[in-house]
Order: structure tokens, then sequence, then C-alpha cells
């Protein structure tokens, strides 16, 4: 189509930013314009993988690598789909599908709609909690916790891969982690973790397991009452019961969970019962998987083993998903807790996934399934992986930080490019005009899969870009992270840095910054890991020699053990308007 003829002088690429801001709603302040991203490109190369690859018969663990906490699965037919928290990163509860337990896909996200999640003012670690995935009658059903507002709830959806319906809220249930079972005569029943007897807990960590009636037809639940009060042994101060999950097998009801909480301690415990009326009797060899106690300077170690879900194939093997931390020196993780598969086990009518006093293992026998080809974008192992941004919707994997209520990126508006309107929201945890505590800032990012990693972005420099900075963000919460941008403001030179944000710091700094070329119209941004040392670099050609910005910096900052709370480390695009940045030296 011809250009309006008052337009015809105008040159091509001012005309187009004419249309990119017209179609970034939630550019809040325009004269900071709009960064563009040309592609995003990651790799992973962890050397655990690379010492023994698995045979045929043989796969890796984690079978979700990087930020996959708290699985959940269930089988329907020859198909398997399995969720995990996603805590406040939107969309909410990716979904993924298998046949082999092996090869996973991502083909949904439960709540990926602003009615479905709302996470405004939520801390990292607050949100969604522990959800699970139950298949009945045609349906599927995901039960969960909004920590940040709202409490319980359940979606449906006859498709997996969505739409899943709107929540339907059970105020009911003063407590997390619920988990649907139905019994043989269709009856539901919702178990959760909850308050010990009258909400007066005997010692810190006392909690207690909740057993609820539900009818899904009244969508409603009624009759509830403690089924497990401590854990495993109350005499003992058994510590944060949770993740419940009930089964049923050779005429037993299995009640399996949590126990000892998320860190070194975690572990998994099985109690059963012959009717969902009488007491649950705890395994006397619990736990049924753990890795607490075991020896420190052990090679690749994987701790705080828990959180597990079982499943029975089609041919009548029983699996565990649960999730782990692999860890580097020191006991550090950058990446967080992770999906694993064991084999089930069966002693006298008990379960068992790992022996006491086994080391968890990372290559692991295949399932008796049919082998699956190799999913199209690979979840564990060594990796690389790209997104030059030619769809016209973002893939499934990328997060937002919280509930986006704007739409100020675009992939429409110059296909090929990922356009991001600077706005005046930052990733640190600042008042600002939209949210009274924290926002959402334009950072759009991956879940950081490998501890050894190399993630890269094109940022172009087109003359919209003005008043901003933009580049690549790696964040462990909001007061943990490191963003390597450019700054670029009308009539000075533009700039490269490396910010620096940590819960020592009173506010964010820069620690490395130096002048760019003149005229450069294009930038390419890196930055790479290896264990707790990170490397910040950046190159103007693309066949050219990156020229690194800082080395060497003390990447542990991006631990859950120096950040806290219970998410891994996501790495992705980030653009912001300058009245909230740092001054560059």
């Amino acid at each position: 189509m011809p250009l309006p003829r008052a337009l015809n002088w105008i040159p091509l690429f001012v005309f187009v930013t004419l249309c990119v801001d017209s179609r970034l709603a939630g550019a809040e302040n325009q004269k900071s314009g709009w960064a563009e991203f040309s592609s995003f490109s990651y790799e992973g190369h962890d050397p655990v993988f690379e010492k023994a690859p698995p045979s045929d018969t043989q796969f890796y663990n984690p079978i979700l690598a990087g930020f996959h906490p708290d699985p959940s699965i269930c089988r329907v037919g020859e198909d398997y789909y399995l969720i995990n928290s996603s805590f406040s990163f939107f969309p909410g509860v990716p979904i993924y599908h298998s046949t082999d337990l092996v090869n996973w896909t991502q083909i949904g996200n439960a709540l990926d709609r602003p009615s479905t999640l709302n996470l405004d003012g939520s801390g990292v670690s607050g949100g969604i909690y522990a959800p699970a995935i139950t298949y009945h009658n045609g349906l599927f059903y995901i039960i969960t916790t909004n920590l940040s507002g709202g409490g319980n709830f359940y979606v449906t959806a006859t498709n997996p891969a969505g739409p899943w319906s709107d929540p339907v809220w059970l105020p009911e249930i003063n407590g997390i982690d619920p988990s649907l079972f139905f019994d043989d005569d269709g009856k539901g029943y919702i178990v959760h973790n909850g308050s010990p007897p009258d909400d007066k807990p005997q010692y810190k960590g006392h909690r207690a397991i909740w057993l609820w009636e539900f009818d899904p037809l009244k969508k409603s639940v009624d009759h509830g009452r403690i089924i497990v009060n401590g854990g495993t042994d109350l005499s003992k101060n058994p510590v944060w019961i949770e993740g419940p999950h009930l089964f049923k097998r050779n005429g037993y009801y299995y009640l399996s969970a949590a126990q000892g909480g998320t860190e070194k301690n975690h572990s998994q415990v099985v109690f059963r019962a012959k009717s969902l009326s009488e007491r649950f009797e705890p395994f006397p060899d619990n736990p049924i998987l753990t890795q607490r106690g075991m020896d420190a300077s052990r090679p690749d170690p994987v701790t705080s083993t828990g959180h597990a879900d079982m499943v029975e194939t089609q041919n009548g093997e029983w699996w565990a998903v649960f999730l782990g931390i692999r860890t580097y020196e020191d006991d550090l993780s950058n990446i967080g807790r992770e999906t694993f598969l064991l084999p089930v086990t069966w002693l006298n009518d008990w379960p068992i996934i790992l022996k006491k006093g086994e080391i968890l293992p990372y290559l692991v026998k295949r399932p008796n399934l049919p082998s699956a080809p190799p999913a199209p974008r690979p979840l564990t192992g060594t990796f690389a992986w790209q997104d030059n941004f030619k769809t016209t919707e973002l893939d499934k994997s990328w997060l937002f930080l919280r509930t986006p209520r704007d739409h100020w990126w675009s992939l429409s508006a110059k296909p090929g490019s990922l356009l991001i309107a600077p706005r005046s929201v930052a990733l640190t945890s600042v008042p600002n005009k939209d949210l009274k505590l924290n926002g959402n800032p334009s950072f759009i990012a991956q879940r950081l899969q490998h501890a050894d990693f190399s993630a890269s972005t094109v940022l172009v420099l087109n003359r919209s870009m003005v008043n901003c900075d933009a580049g690549l963000a790696a964040l462990q919460n909001d007061a943990n992270y490191f963003f390597l941008g450019v700054r670029t403001a009308k009539g000075k030179v533009p700039q490269i840095f490396l910010e620096q944000n940590t819960q020592k710091s009173k506010a964010p700094e820069i620690i490395a910054s130096e002048s760019l070329p003149i005229g450069l119209c294009r930038i390419e941004l890196r930055i790479k890991g290896s264990g707790r040392l990170y490397s910040f670099a950046y190159r103007a050609d693309p066949a050219g020699v990156w020229k690194t910005i800082a080395e060497k910096v003390d990447g542990s900052i991006l631990s859950t053990q120096a950040a806290g709370g219970f998410v891994g480390t996501v790495i992705g695009l980030y653009a912001r308007a300058q009245d909230l940045t740092a001054v560059v030296p």
C-alpha cells in the first residue's frame, strides 16, 4: 500500500516507528520510544551431562532442567501430562506432554489470562504454589493456591493444551498444596496442607494434612478433617508436612507427602489405609526418598529431593516425579528446583522411590514405554535454543514478572523483531505509578536451565530508542539481579553498562561501563555463567570478537541461598525508562 501523500517525505524507518508506537498500547512513556530485539539465544552445557551420555535404554535426570519445582503428573491412556509451580511469573502453571516420560514438550499454560491469575503486588516467591493435575470423566482439573490473592481454586479443561476455565474458588480450604483424588465410585476428595488441631501448633513447622469431600457438580467442598497430624511421628516433631497426593493400589489408599522443609532435610513420606474413614498408618521405614545426610563432597550432588507425585504406566510400572536441586560449590544453586524422574518399587505393598543412603542417579533405565522422538526444544542435557521472533505470538516458554495489565510488547508491529516499550517500572521492589508495591516491568524472560550457560540477544539501536536502557537481565528476585544494558540519551554517546543489585545493596549499582561507537546500529549482548563465575560481553560485528565488560563476577548473588525464596533464576530482555536508573559514570 503506498504511503499517504503527506508522509511521502518521511523515511521508511520513521514511518515504521510511528506504526509501532501506536500498537504498543501499554507504552506509558513514548518519549522513550521502544527497544527492538531481533533474537535471543541460549546454550547450556553442564559437564555432568557430558561425562557419560545416555544409551538408547537410558535417560538423563533431571527431565525438566532449571526452575521446574513441585511437579504433578497424570496419565490419560498413553499420554502423560506434567505441571509445575510458577510463583509470581505469568502465565502460570506450565503444562508439558510426553508419551515416554522422558521427552517432554510444553503445550500450554493453565493460567494464561489476566482474569485467571492476579499477581499484582506479589513478591517473586508469592503467587502460585504446588498445582496438582487430575483427570476424571473427560475433564482435566488443575487445583492450586494463589498465595498472593484469592487462596485455593481449580480450573478445568477438556484439552490440557487449553483453553482452561476461569477459577472456581474454594474459600473453605485454609492452607496450601491442594490435590484432587477421584475414587472408583466417582466421589471426589481434596487433600492439602493446613493448620494443626485447633490451629495451635506445638512447635515451629507443625502442620497437618486435611481431607475434604469434593462435589464436582456443585463445585464445592464439605466435611473437612485432619488425617495426618504433624507428619510421620508427632512425638518427634516432624516439620512442614505438605504437597500431599492420594492414590489407590491393591485395595489400599495411599497418602504421599513431602516432609522436612524444602532445603537439605526435604524428603518424601507415605501413609496408607484400607478406607478413607480409617487412620492413615505411616510406612515404618519412611522416608521413601531423601538425600539428607549424604556426603557433601560427593561429585555432582543433588540435594533437597521431595515433593513427589506418582503415576502408573499403561504397562503396570510405577514412576515418581519429584523436585531436587543440582548444586555447585558451597551448596549453591542459581537454577533452582528441577523435576526428576525415578522408578517406584513396591515392598509389601509400600512404595519406595530411592533406598536410604543411595545417591540419586543422573543416568536411569528408561520406562518400559515406546520411545518418543526428541522434543522439538530439549528441556534437559546439553542443548542450544534460539528465538528469532518470526511468529506473531510469544513462545509458550516466555515469562513475565507478575500479571501484565498493558500490552507493552509486540511481535506483529515489526515482524522478525520483539518490540518492548520502556516504562517506568523497575525490576526492584519500588513504588511506581501502576502499583503501590511490586510492578510488572518491561521484562520477558526464560528459565535458566544450566549452571554452565551462555545467553545472548541482538539489540537494534534505532532512532526511536532514546532516553531508555535496554538489554539482557538475569534475575533471581527483585533484590538480586544483573542487568547488562545499553543506555541511550538524546545528544549523548550511547553507553554499555553492567548493573548489579543484591540484598546487601542500598540501591542498584553500576559496576562497569564504557562508551560505544557513535552511529552503532546493532549490538549483541551476552551473559555467560560457569558455576558462580559470570562474565558479561558485547560485540557490534556479528562475526567479530566479543569484548568483555566484566568477568569473574560473583554470580552466586543469583543463588537461592543468597536471595532466599523458592524460585530459580530467569534470564531475558528488559527495557526501562531512564527516570529509574542510576547514573552511569
